[in-house]
Order: C-alpha cells, then sequence, then structure tokens
C-alpha cells in the first residue's frame, strides 16, 4: 500500500528529484502520465515546486502531482522556439548577479530577466559582483540606469568580503532564487553567505574570458539564518516566452510610470507623436541602453536564443 505526502522539490537533474518533507529528503521520478500533460516546457517539475509523493512497497518515491504554483521564472528553451524552461517556482524574491567585466554580463540580459520576473510578480535586487575587478565609472554607470529604472542595486565582494551581511540579512526567511550568466560567481556567493554549504565553484576560461558551468543542477539549499537559497547553472541568455510584445513595456517600471502622459492610450512608444517615453528618453528621464532593451525586444524576439 503506497503512502502519500507533500514535499518540496529541493534538486532536479531531469530525471531524478530530490524531494524534502519533514527534514527527510527522498529521491523520486516522474510519474509517466504527469510527463504528458502537454505541457509547453522542457522540465514539468522544478526546483521549488510543492509535489505530492506516494512511496510504494518497494520504497521507491514518486512525484504523481504538482501543486500550483505561486509563480516562477521562464525563459525560452535552448534552440526550441516554443518551448520554455523554468528556471524555478514558488519563491519570494531574486537575486540576478551582474558582471561588468570578466566575464561581461550583457546589459540585454539583464533587462530580459528583470522583464520575466516583472511579469511573475517577483521582486528583483541587482548585485554588482566581484567588485573588485570592475572600472569604477562603470559601477556608476550601472547604478544610475538601474535604480533610475527603481531597482535596489548592491555592490559585493565575495573575495574582500563586502557587501555580504547586506545579501546575508535580504535572504533570511526568504526562499531566493540566484541567477545570471555562467562565471559570474553565483556559487562563490552563496557559500560566503554560508560557509556550511558543500557548493562546487570555479575559475574563468582565460582563453574566452567566459564563466564555466560549476553548478550542474539547480539545487534549493537550507541557509543557517534561516531561508533557502536557490543556485541554478549559468545561464548564456534569456528569451522571453509567454509575452506579447504589447504589454513588454507594461514590466519597464520607468515606462509604466511615465506612459499615463502619452497622448494615445495604445501607445507603442515606439513613434507615436506625443509619446510621453521617447520624450523621457530624450530628456535622459528614462536611460537611453533601457529603452533600446525594449526596441531590441520588439524587433527581434523570435531571433533569440540560448
Amino acid at each position: 500500500m503506497s503512502r502519500s505526502f507533500t514535499a518540496v522539490v529541493v534538486r532536479a537533474t531531469g530525471s531524478w528529484y530530490d524531494v524534502q518533507h519533514d527534514g527527510t529528503t527522498y529521491r523520486g521520478r516522474i510519474r509517466g502520465r504527469l510527463r504528458l500533460k502537454g505541457v509547453r516546457t522542457t522540465n514539468p517539475v522544478v526546483v521549488g515546486d510543492r509535489v505530492t509523493c506516494e512511496i510504494d512497497d518497494t520504497g521507491d518515491c514518486v512525484i504523481v502531482d504538482i501543486v500550483p504554483r505561486r509563480n516562477y521564472v521562464i525563459r525560452r528553451a535552448s534552440n526550441l522556439s516554443r518551448e520554455s524552461h523554468i528556471i524555478a517556482a514558488n519563491i519570494d524574491q531574486a537575486l540576478l548577479m551582474v558582471t561588468l567585466r570578466s566575464p561581461e554580463t550583457p546589459t540585454e540580459f539583464v533587462d530580459r530577466f528583470l522583464v520575466t520576473c516583472e511579469a511573475y510578480k517577483i521582486p528583483v535586487t541587482l548585485l554588482l559582483s566581484k567588485l573588485d575587478l570592475q572600472d569604477a565609472e562603470a559601477v556608476s554607470e550601472f547604478r544610475r540606469v538601474y535604480e533610475g529604472a527603481g531597482y535596489r542595486v548592491l555592490e559585493v565582494s565575495a573575495t574582500e568580503g563586502s557587501g555580504l551581511e547586506t545579501v546575508r540579512a535580504l535572504l533570511a526567511g526568504c526562499c531566493t532564487l540566484v541567477s545570471g550568466n555562467s562565471g559570474v560567481g553565483k556559487s562563490t556567493l552563496i557559500r560566503a553567505i554560508d560557509p556550511t554549504l558543500e557548493i562546487r565553484t570555479g575559475e574563468i576560461s582565460e582563453s574566452h574570458h567566459k564563466g564555466r558551468h560549476t553548478t550542474t543542477f539547480s539545487t534549493m539549499y537550507p541557509l543557517q539564518g534561516g531561508g533557502w537559497v536557490i543556485d541554478t547553472p549559468g545561464i548564456k541568455g534569456f528569451g522571453l516566452i509567454d509575452i506579447d510584445d504589447a504589454e513588454i513595456w507594461h514590466y519597464f517600471p520607468e515606462m509604466l510610470r511615465t506612459a499615463p502622459g502619452c497622448r494615445f492610450y495604445n501607445c507603442t512608444h515606439t513613434h507615436e507623436p506625443g509619446c510621453a517615453v521617447i520624450e523621457a528618453v530624450k530628456a535622459g528621464e528614462i536611460a537611453w541602453p533601457r529603452y533600446e532593451s525594449y526596441l531590441k525586444m520588439l524587433d527581434d524576439d523570435e531571433k533569440y536564443r540560448k
């Protein structure tokens, strides 16, 4: 006779899942029919999911159902224009780690991640990582652009220990997704925040100045100070999925604040006369790099791939 219980997915490898219930971790698979529900995603069960599990007479754990998600972070799947990849579910906040050099995080990547989190109502804090390697002028410009948009920007350096206490306080009691390009130092930061965690870290490739993947599978770790942190494999690109072109500007906070001043209620903020957003860009009230990202999302989302 099987025993049923609800658990949280704390690790996902693609075929096996670690789920935790009452302090005990079980290793299980998805029941076949759960996998065939016609969901347009490459991964039907993700870290952070609350799932219904059964343990049969052989002691095997089987995931038989998924509790409806509160939210999730989703992107276009690699090389698959019609499928999506969910990074994590049921999170309280996201930390996006950014490096302006060694390696350089593209502005377009940052903005696509932020748009997706805005769409699913997930608060985001931007972490400028490896502060000891960054150019002060570039850091100042980054802060101007993103603080001007309404985001909190924190500067951190795991090697120097700067900013760690602020991040530790931010994580306490929350379920937090930590994301970013390969090599920005996600795993290194998490290990610096909580040295008891066993997380593998790596080095930057000298030949290509890009990060190497050190986190192979998404994993949720309990923090000593309370709360959970989700470490994810580095992402090279972030394609939008399931967001209509007409809605994209709603997920740029600075455009959303400005748009009520537009002459036309259905303004696309691209060419219309009397567009308050375009005027704000010309006046420097909306940063050009952010507006440029918006135009690129309208223009080439179908061409954007990992």
